[in-house]
């Protein structure tokens, strides 16, 4: 995207309540991803200028603001109170508050609350706006030295592994399909080795990838290769920070082999799965046709091999 010609550009606001946008507007604003400085001037105005902030964890957004010497009005949105907050979000929009919204870090409504209300206040007729800035997804992504389009964002995969395998297992499946995309997805720390192994099982070990940790602070770390190695790299292994995993696209996949088809059979009955389960998880992993998947785990079965 290119800049927009300089004389066509919006001179900056000319006082606080400018910035915050005429009366009932709702304003999604950027905040840093780790450094506090990356707070942009606009961002400050319009926290300055807000009659309320929603915030996701207050006691984060008061040293945000703390740090620019601002003492905006803050108040509480998380995921639990969203639905109950947005009537009243509404009804102070509606009475002409200019009202800001931010999350703990990066852009709000990536992978934090804000949906719900955002539509609503849509549907209301409210006027919705936004303050660009930080998103720990696009800046691990342009980082990662994968291919940054297209990409497709996948949020917090789920955290138990049954359901996280499933929804890789589905990934796989649709780029077989035919989808080509650098993947981004958020981890927490403490289930990155999980994630990671199961991404490398399932996309392949030679995927390429990259783990980004620490974005824009001190201690940022990018660590490029394989899914395999990087699996290898984290297991066991003590992880701090905030974790983004980028996953370069799929280009291909070759007829699976025998021996491959199984391997992976044997590993799916040895985890208790019944022969039509594991048949259904090794043919949406390998593309294979689930009838011939399914007779073959059903000879591994009989032959006492699986």
């Amino acid at each position: 995207m290119h800049a927009s010609d300089e004389s066509r550009a919006e001179p900056p606001p000319s006082s606080s309540d400018d910035a915050a946008g005429p009366p009932g507007t709702l304003t999604l604003v950027a905040t840093p991803i780790g450094n506090l400085g990356d707070l942009s001037p606009r961002a400050a105005a319009v926290l300055a200028a807000a009659d309320a902030v929603l915030a996701e964890d207050t006691r984060v957004t008061r040293k945000l603001a703390q740090r620019y010497g601002l003492a905006p009005r803050l108040v509480s949105l998380r995921d639990h109170n969203e639905e109950t907050m947005t009537g009243r979000v509404l009804a102070q929009l509606a009475a002409g508050e200019r009202i800001a919204l931010v999350s703990d870090a990066g852009m709000p409504l990536i992978a934090d609350p804000g949906y719900r209300l955002v539509r609503a206040a849509i549907a209301a007729g409210h006027r919705v706006t936004c303050v660009p800035g930080p998103s720990a997804a696009t800046t691990a992504l342009v980082l990662s030295g994968l291919p940054p389009a297209p990409f497709l964002f996948l949020g917090f995969p789920p955290p138990k592994a049954a359901a996280r395998q499933a929804r890789f297992a589905e990934l796989a499946a649709l780029e077989r399909a035919g989808l080509s995309a650098t993947l981004v997805l958020y981890e927490a720390p403490h289930r990155l080795a999980e994630t990671l192994h199961d991404l490398a099982h399932t996309l392949g070990e030679d995927r390429p990838a990259a783990v980004a940790r620490e974005l824009t602070k001190r201690f940022e770390e990018v660590v490029r290769g394989p899914l395999g190695a990087l699996a290898a790299r984290y297991a066991g292994a003590e992880v701090l920070g905030e974790i983004v995993v980028v996953v370069g696209p799929a280009e291909g996949r070759a007829e699976v082999s025998e021996e491959e088809l199984d391997g992976r059979l044997r590993a799916a009955l040895a985890e208790g799965l019944s022969v039509r389960d594991a048949a259904e998880r090794v043919a949406a992993e390998t593309g294979a046709a689930r009838r011939a998947v399914y007779a073959r785990a059903l000879a591994l079965k009989g032959s006492g091999r699986g």
